[in-house]
């Protein structure tokens, strides 16, 4: 269902991402590898929104007389 279903658990715990959590333990590198997860993660989500608003705008111009 999900596009990580096929990785393993450890590597999704190492990957997840909680909002707020505390960043001082993590190294410049952790950091930025966190950096890089939400700017795909980001990416992703601007790719769905334009889909799903191509959709609206397509279902819009049918529905409009």
């Amino acid at each position: 269902m999900f596009h990580d279903d096929d990785m393993p658990a450890s590597a999704r715990a190492k990957n997840a991402i909680i909002p707020g959590e505390d960043l001082s333990a993590l190294s410049l590198e952790d950091l930025a590898e966190r950096r890089d997860l939400l700017e795909a993660e980001l990416r992703r989500i601007d790719t769905m929104t334009d889909k799903k608003q191509a959709g609206r705008s397509a279902a819009d111009a049918v529905f409009k007389f």
